[in-house]
């Protein structure tokens, strides 16, 4: 399978995914059935359910189950998410009842159901669809259109960012005997290409230094001051801005107007949601977290810190990037304060952006982030933006960036003026 797929992370060592003692349903959550692997390639949450990870129905209660997905669901079903099933490992004796799958469905409302854009069902079986067969009676044809069955990882990565998932060992293992046993020609090979060189206009995907460097020296990113400049103007009041996806194909029309050096004009789209993505999407594709890998080790260790340390620590951390990334940091978060300041219209308060944010702001080097290490990303991107000016305050940008971030008003502008011409 290596030769046919990227690596893609597997489960790492249980202590590094066991949850806290104290966590509300830690008699689920310790077993890591349910994961939460980042964003896919357009922003939209991936949530993981592994059946191999299903301990013998006597030592789950599967009701505790079902209410612990439904507390993992509460926290993302706001914004466009995506559920990946992984059904290799359920067996008959770990299997949940017929009643409980209908309890269920019944007990997940259109709140989960809306925004879940689609559920991959890996590995498939006849239980599988003897299971949709019954309940298909029961299921709204708009929610059957987003069920998609994919034979193979290989189909998988077609659709997701493979490198992200969180995939048990047990499931690498049952998918490569599953190709040894085919016969006939393979699944379509999902191997990339060698990468080409980037093009000279190139915005997604490059480093920031490599931006500066064809944007004549300009500190921060075209993608991120053009979609900045249109949200603060139009997207500021938008009930939900940065939770909604865009269309897929849009979203890829727009990346390659800008990796070829062409104009956008967000107008042209009549949706807002459109730059709010974009602006995820050029994050999400850097070749390095903005606030770099070495950040996000520290940032695991943040749990530890007494709350009334954090923004302290927060203030370190943030101090100690490289220049370029404090700078681009420092426009970035200045502009989703405010849009936190506006939360009372668009419900964006500074933790709801967090959950949106930190993924999208730092990771690891190797592998995806697991469910239980979202929570002080969570919270450290919380204080960024709740703190952005305790946290930001003292260490002084390039005056450029500094009327990026705070434009003069024109009172100010007009005083500063006066002041100079009597000198």
């Amino acid at each position: 399978m290596a030769a046919l797929l990227p690596d893609a992370p597997s489960l790492p060592p249980s202590s590094a995914l066991s949850p806290d003692s104290s966590h509300p349903y830690y008699d689920v959550a310790r077993h890591g059935i349910i994961q939460v692997s980042g964003d896919d390639r357009y922003g939209r949450k991936l949530i993981i359910f592994s059946s191999c990870c299903l301990p013998p129905s006597h030592q789950l209660n599967h009701r505790r189950l079902l209410e612990y997905l439904k507390f993992t669901l509460d926290q993302y079903v706001e914004m466009d998410y995506i559920l990946v099933y992984f059904h290799y490992g359920l067996r008959s004796s770990n299997k949940p009842s017929l009643k409980w799958l209908r309890e269920a469905y019944s007990e997940f409302d259109r709140k989960y159901k809306k925004n879940m854009k689609t559920l991959y069902v890996v590995h498939p079986t006849n239980f599988i669809r003897i299971v949709w067969n019954i309940f298909k009676p029961l299921i709204s044809h708009k929610f059957g259109k987003k069920l998609t069955y994919v034979n193979y990882l290989s189909e998988l990565g077609e659709h997701l960012n493979y490198e992200q998932l969180i995939i048990p060992p047990d499931v690498l293992r049952h998918d490569e005997k599953l190709r040894a046993a085919q016969k006939g020609e393979p699944p379509p090979s999902v191997k990339t290409p060698p990468a080409r060189p980037p093009l000279p206009t190139q915005q997604f995907g490059v480093s920031l230094q490599y931006i500066r460097e064809k944007n004549r020296e300009a500190m921060i990113p075209p993608v991120i001051t053009q979609t900045v400049t249109y949200l603060k103007e139009k997207g500021l009041m938008t009930e939900g801005i940065f939770r909604r996806s865009a269309r897929v194909q849009l979203i890829k029309d727009v990346q390659k107007l800008y990796n070829l050096g062409k104009a956008v004009n967000f107008d042209e789209f009549g949706d807002v949601h459109v730059p709010a993505v974009i602006l995820k999407t050029f994050l999400r594709e850097l070749p390095e977290p903005l606030l770099t890998f070495r950040v996000y080790n520290q940032v695991q260790d943040f749990l530890n810190v007494e709350s009334s340390l954090r923004i302290t620590r927060c203030k370190q951390l943030v101090e100690s990037l490289p220049e370029h990334n404090y700078i681009v940091a420092k426009y970035l978060l200045s502009f989703l304060h405010m849009v936190s300041q506006q939360s009372i219209v668009n419900k964006m308060s500074a933790s709801n952006l967090a959950c949106v944010f930190g993924v999208n702001l730092v990771w690891p080097r190797h592998g995806s982030i697991s469910l239980s290490a979202l929570t002080p990303i969570n919270i450290f991107t919380d204080i960024l933006i709740e703190h952005f000016h305790t946290v930001f305050g003292s260490r002084c940008p390039p005056a450029q960036v500094m009327t990026l971030t705070f434009p003069l008003t024109p009172p100010i502008w007009t005083f500063l003026h006066e002041k100079t011409k009597q000198i």
